[in-house]
């Protein structure tokens, strides 16, 4: 049975790829992902904010008590924590490296395309064998125009590719107008994969504080519908790769995203609920299922559900509408 795919110019040994997580934060549970049978792990990101306390950081330090006014020269923000700094991220990629025999995917947490992507080259030249963009940016200007917020991904890709050879994928959230048309644009400014999607984290209200709260969800396999439905609709107009990611939780998740032409699936939520076990029971389902079904390969099955053939992708989601609002009947 062949579950080899091709993903970000690599053959990874099976579509299962530990996602950015907590999981990656430390060699042991890195050496555990590889041995439960994931083919490759995204790294934890590095945040832009991380890098832009770093050059306050150094700021302050270069100019303490050169002025008059030195108090004003030390008013800092609280820095917000996060795990490790810039130089720890790279010690942390070259460590996962000499743990772990499969790729390591560095991540880039932002949304400017300003000096902050020079630090991709840092990440290539410690041994990362890919990048992964994770673009998380929320628009709340109200004068910013839908095509300057596309242009702006645009930017931070370009930045990126300028200074590095390793290949990029640039993992997005949905919430674009026309989301085929934001794909192909990405796709032409060489991006190496897409993941789809990004989930955007909702803050709660603690009513006893009254203060806004972090309330971190994990996936349900509901949420693999929306990616589900543009990788169907991409396969086969992109020369990118397509990841899936959000929601995938069991063998079933992972083959219907193979079969509308996902390359790779990323799991994150089933290995934090399960334990990373949960790969390899996840790879077993889907050798089973292959074998029941007749399918000798993972290349044989990708894109074969897709909407490839669909001459107007537009109108076959309309019938889908008109069919599932029609299908729905409510108890008597």
């Amino acid at each position: 049975m062949d579950l080899t795919t091709q993903y970000l110019g690599m053959k990874l040994k099976n579509p299962l790829v530990a996602s950015a997580s907590p999981l990656s934060e430390n060699l042991n549970s890195i050496r555990k992902l590889e041995d439960a049978g994931v083919s490759a792990i995204v790294l934890h990101s590095l945040f832009e904010e991380q890098l832009a306390l770093e050059t306050l950081d150094l700021h302050h330090h270069l100019t303490h008590g050169t002025e008059s006014y030195a108090e004003s020269l030390t008013y800092f923000p609280e820095p917000v924590r996060f795990y490790g700094g810039p130089d720890e991220y790279l010690e942390h990629i070259e460590k996962a490296k000499k743990a772990c025999a499969i790729p390591i995917i560095a991540s880039l947490n932002g949304y400017t395309a300003g000096g902050w992507t020079k630090y991709a080259k840092h990440i290539e030249q410690v041994g990362a064998d890919a990048l992964e963009l994770n673009i998380y940016h929320i628009p709340t200007q109200f004068d910013q125009s839908g095509e300057a917020i596309e242009q702006s991904y645009i930017d931070v890709l370009q930045s990126v590719k300028k200074q590095i050879s390793i290949p990029v994928a640039v993992k997005l959230s949905p919430f674009f107008s026309n989301m085929a048309y934001m794909a192909r644009r990405l796709d032409e400014a060489g991006a190496d994969a897409l993941v789809l999607f990004n989930r955007f984290y909702q803050p709660d209200i603690d009513l006893e504080n009254l203060d806004v709260r972090p309330n971190v969800i994990l996936s349900t396999p509901h949420a693999m519908r929306l990616p589900l439905r543009w990788i169907a609709i991409l396969y086969g107009h992109l020369k990118c790769n397509l990841a899936a990611t959000s929601g995938i939780h069991t063998d079933e998740d992972v083959i219907k995203m193979l079969m509308v032409g996902a390359n790779v699936t990323m799991l994150c939520s089933t290995l934090l609920k399960n334990g990373v076990d949960e790969a390899r029971r996840i790879q077993d389902g889907i050798v089973e299922w292959m074998e029941e079904n007749e399918y000798e390969s993972v290349a044989q099955m990708q894109g074969s559900m897709s909407q490839k053939s669909c001459a107007n992708p537009e109108a076959f989601e309309r019938a889908n509408y008109m069919k599932t609002l029609q299908s729905y009947q409510p108890r008597s």
